[in-house]
């Protein structure tokens, strides 16, 4: 994606003349998007590529902490780096009450480029790979969220609809249920417009089985860049729109010990030059025939994900989501139309033909795991690498052992130690992000929780 020119800014605020205030939405490594507000008279320079910000925003921890270990050659004396505005991003924000607009920025490079230090470099990397070899992955993303019910105690409570007739809140698994819809059907058709005010292609939306838990899904894309644009944008709109309603929305892996945790799913599959769908049979068949192709991608993605579980997994909190029983992969198996397993092969046509990878939390980065689910693949296709047997479709896998990293410091010993995400990512982007997921780390484990003093002050 292209960053946008001055034009871009003048057919816009003809459209919308009443724009006072324009929000640069930063995405950092983390995958948040920080934000700085300029006013009208600073648009045309911003658009002119004369804006910079400190070069440590996107090194930033998720409460805004420096950690040590970053390269001081880097981040040293906190220079400033060029931000660009990104083309095509430019929006009204429809939840505010002030005349503002959005759009999203890079980190950009002397040559015009996104500097190495941008969350989608990596993924611009991976994506050279592919077209190098004269082929192009398309890719959809599904994130899954809790809407949180307003309340003032110190800990946050899932939103559940009520039963007709009573004050009783209705719990249990709640899947697609049309009630949910209705009860929140204000909030829902929030949503709608304001991704189609800021181009996000929103497809469907349904409530999943734990109660306050919701599912959505974008159209899928040929440009990964901007599919990882969309999951940033659809996070940040849902988090606006809630807070519009009165209400709470998070995205973190596993907020309540006892629900479901919420993923980040991506659908991947790969097109030569001629648009043929490289994973496709010639021979349509139900079930289907597994290709070569496909059986060498999937054999990457098992080959590497333990090295790319700090990605999928880049939280403490992210671990609570893989246990037995928890609506979450409990290892790299893969099958057939099975939704228990970590890479699904979903029933389709065969031009259709895809990966679903289940194994990211919604915390996780949406560039960086595209990068990582589309270099497995990449590296899969190239080595031939082998995913070993897969799952029967009538398998029950729902008290299967936990066999990924099942904490965030070993993922990362197993990210260090990679000889093959780290390399598609960068070798500098890599060290940078192990050093501010160990910091993140390291400051997490060193509080003194609540639960350290109910467990243990009385009986020490």
């Amino acid at each position: 994606m292209d960053f946008a020119q001055p034009q871009e800014l003048d057919d816009f605020l003809r459209q919308h003349p009443d724009t006072h205030m324009l929000e640069l939405l930063m995405p950092d490594m983390n995958g948040l998007l920080r934000c700085k507000r300029i006013q009208r008279r600073e648009f045309d320079d911003f658009f002119a590529g004369s804006f910079s910000v400190p070069r440590t925003v996107p090194f930033l921890g998720v409460r805004g902490d420096m950690y040590s270990g970053q390269d001081q050659a880097v981040i040293g004396g906190d220079p400033d780096q060029t931000l660009r505005p990104v083309a095509g991003t430019l929006a009204p924000i429809p939840w505010l009450d002030s005349p503002t607009a959005q759009v999203l920025t890079g980190f950009a490079d002397k040559d015009g480029g996104y500097c190495w230090i941008d969350p989608r470099a990596p993924l611009l990397r991976v994506l050279e790979h592919y077209a190098a070899d004269g082929l192009a992955p398309v890719v959809a993303t599904e994130l899954e969220f809790y809407l949180l019910a307003d309340g003032d105690g110190a800990r946050p409570q899932p939103l559940m609809g009520r039963v007709p007739g009573t004050g009783l809140l209705q719990g249990g698994i709640q899947y697609c249920m049309p009630d949910d819809l209705l009860d929140c059907d204000a909030f829902l058709e929030d949503v709608r417009l304001a991704c189609e005010l800021q181009s996000v292609p929103l497809t469907a939306i349904h409530s999943e089985f734990s109660p306050g838990q919701w599912e959505i899904n974008t159209h899928h894309q040929q440009d990964a860049l901007l599919a990882g644009d969309h999951a940033l944008l659809l996070r940040r709109l849902v988090k606006g729109i809630a807070r519009r309603h009165g209400l709470g929305a998070t995205f973190m892996a596993k907020p309540f010990a006892d629900l479901g945790g919420s993923g980040l799913h991506i659908h991947a599959s790969v097109y030569n030059g001629e648009g043929v769908n490289v994973f496709a049979h010639r021979e349509p068949a139900e079930p289907p025939q597994i290709t070569q192709t496909l059986l060498d991608g999937i054999g990457g993605l098992v080959n590497t994900v333990n090295e790319a579980m700090a990605i999928f997994a880049p939280n403490p909190n992210s671990y609570r989501r893989f246990k037995a029983g928890a609506f979450a992969p409990s290892g790299p198996t893969w099958g057939y139309d099975h939704r228990e397993v970590a890479l699904r092969v979903p029933a389709s046509s065969e031009q259709n033909r895809r990966i679903e990878h289940r194994i990211a939390g919604a915390d996780a980065n949406p560039y960086l795991v595209l990068a990582a689910v589309l270099a497995g693949l990449h590296h899969g296709m190239r080595s031939g690498a082998d995913p070993g047997e897969p799952v029967a479709r009538e398998a029950d896998l729902s008290a299967a052992a936990v066999s990924f990293p099942t904490r965030l410091d070993g993922a990362l010993d197993l990210f260090r130690a990679g000889k093959i995400i780290p390399a598609y990512l960068g070798e500098c982007y890599a060290r940078s992000y192990a050093a501010q997921r160990q910091g993140e780390s390291d400051l997490y484990h060193g509080e003194v929780p609540d639960l350290d003093y109910s467990w243990y002050l009385r009986a020490l």
